[in-house]
């Protein structure tokens, strides 16, 4: 153990002074040295919020609000273990970062050549992209239901809002991190309100999330529950998360300081997944209260919108009010994601082909290849949002093919010793973390064979 403690310090003094993950924000925030519990967690939280909302945001929405639409209260366990599983794996990512002091993208790239490093860095923007399409199309359709603004004028909008990021940043990442929390609590406070109002069922909510054989058994609801689990993990937040968990100042020949900071980033990243966890319990719930048995199509945004303020779909409480309360949830949903998947494009540009140029190139250039094919789509088919927003679909063809390059090397290099030393995962966090890679690469292996005989 000594022999690997002292490769590991010499490793991480080596790289601490060069080539720094997000540099204009690493180690920008300070933290206590000797303070006590609750004061120490507040200057480590943060970051997890800004992991939390690739796990809200607009991408899962239909897919857990249907689940309830279809299936009642019984998709809740599927929501309870994917939580879980992203709470292990970001734990893992945050911990690699600040152990290594590189994010998961450097440490891959230094592992493989240059070409291979081109070809990774081409399948890590195609999924930030491949996300990045359902915070436009949702951000978007916001524009629209909320101010009228046309679907194509809409996203043109959201394509600036790079430059929002980029006053941000000047502004310090503290800012970026509160405003986020933000959104969030928008989102949060929304749905807390319209599932309120729908008067779910306390037992029914309570069994959801005890697991059901029902789910292997019934197909619809297996192919469903799969939509869940493996839309889950996205690969861009494990390189989000290796990155950011540097913002906090950090001492890496002090071990007594790396603890602690894996300790509180730990703490941060469950307890806003946890948040996200609530959120997505909250949609499915919602979808359960308001439309199970109605047989209502509630494939799209659009559709849940009306929904919300029809009475014949959602009864008494249908009213204007909650549809715009849903649009506001979600434009706020599409803003808080974008953050997160331009700062994620910056992490892998620099991580895997080494480019730096200047701060604003990076962003408008990650922004762009996002709205692009949206733009393209909403051009072709006239603002016509069904058309648009099958595009969310064929995202998660990407998705699918990104995980594993991401994932795969996670629990590689957290695992090994020579990389992480002492902090290396124990046996038990190692095997529950190649499980779940297993059947998280499973899942999207089926969900991307079905995906694409559907568009076949």
């Amino acid at each position: 153990m000594k022999d690997d403690t002292a490769k590991h310090n010499t490793f991480v003094q080596g790289v601490s002074g060069e080539g720094k993950s997000l540099d204009e924000v690493n180690g920008s925030v300070k933290v206590p040295k000797n303070a006590g519990f609750w004061k120490t967690l507040m200057a480590y939280t943060g970051p997890g919020i800004l992991i939390a909302v690739g796990y809200m945001d607009p991408g899962n929405w239909i897919t857990s609000i249907a689940g309830g639409a279809q299936f009642k209260y019984r998709l809740l366990s599927v929501i309870l273990i994917s939580s879980l599983i992203a709470m292990l794996l970001q734990a893992m990512s945050a911990k690699l970062g600040i152990v290594t002091g590189k994010d998961l993208a450097q440490l891959t790239r230094e592992r493989t050549s240059k070409g291979m490093g081109i070809v990774l860095w081409v399948i890590a923007e195609l999924a930030i992209m491949a996300t990045d399409v359902a915070e436009i199309i949702g951000s978007g359709i916001a524009l629209e239901l909320l101010f009228k603004i046309p679907l194509i004028i809409g996203i043109l909008i959201t394509a600036c809002d790079v430059l929002l990021l980029l006053v941000l940043m000047k502004l310090g990442f503290r800012k970026i991190e509160a405003i986020v929390a933000t959104l969030v609590a928008v989102i949060l406070l929304v749905f807390a309100y319209e599932v309120a109002l729908s008067n779910p069922s306390m037992s029914g909510i309570l069994k959801g999330y005890v697991p059901s054989g029902s789910i292997m058994t019934n197909h619809s609801m297996l192919y469903l529950s799969l939509g869940i689990v493996g839309a889950t993990v996205m690969p861009h937040d494990l390189y989000l998360g290796s990155s950011i968990s540097q913002t906090r100042q950090l001492d890496r020949s002090d071990r007594n300081d790396i603890k602690k900071a894996i300790k509180f980033s730990t703490i941060d990243s469950n307890m806003q997944l946890f948040i996200a966890f609530i959120v997505n319990s909250l949609l499915l719930i919602l979808g359960a209260a308001l439309f199970f048995g109605t047989n209502s199509s509630l494939g799209r945004f659009v559709d849940l919108f009306n929904a919300l303020s029809n009475s014949q779909v959602v009864g008494a409480i249908a009213s204007p009010m909650l549809s715009m309360l849903f649009a506001v949830a979600l434009l706020s949903s599409g803003q808080s994601s974008t953050i997160t998947g331009t700062l994620s494009g910056q992490i892998i540009m620099e991580g895997f082909i080494r480019l730096r140029v200047p701060l604003w190139v990076q962003r408008l250039v990650t922004r762009l290849l996002s709205v692009t094919p949206v733009l393209i789509f909403a051009i072709i088919y006239k603002g016509n949002e069904a058309k648009i927003e099958s595009l969310l679909t064929a995202s998660q063809v990407f998705l699918s093919i990104a995980l594993p390059f991401a994932i795969i090397p996670l629990v590689i290099f957290t695992s090994d010793k020579k990389i992480m030393g002492e902090f290396a995962n124990h046996a038990w966090v190692k095997y529950a973390a190649w499980f779940a890679t297993i059947v998280l690469i499973g899942l999207n292996v089926y969900l991307l064979g079905e995906t694409i005989t559907g568009l076949m």
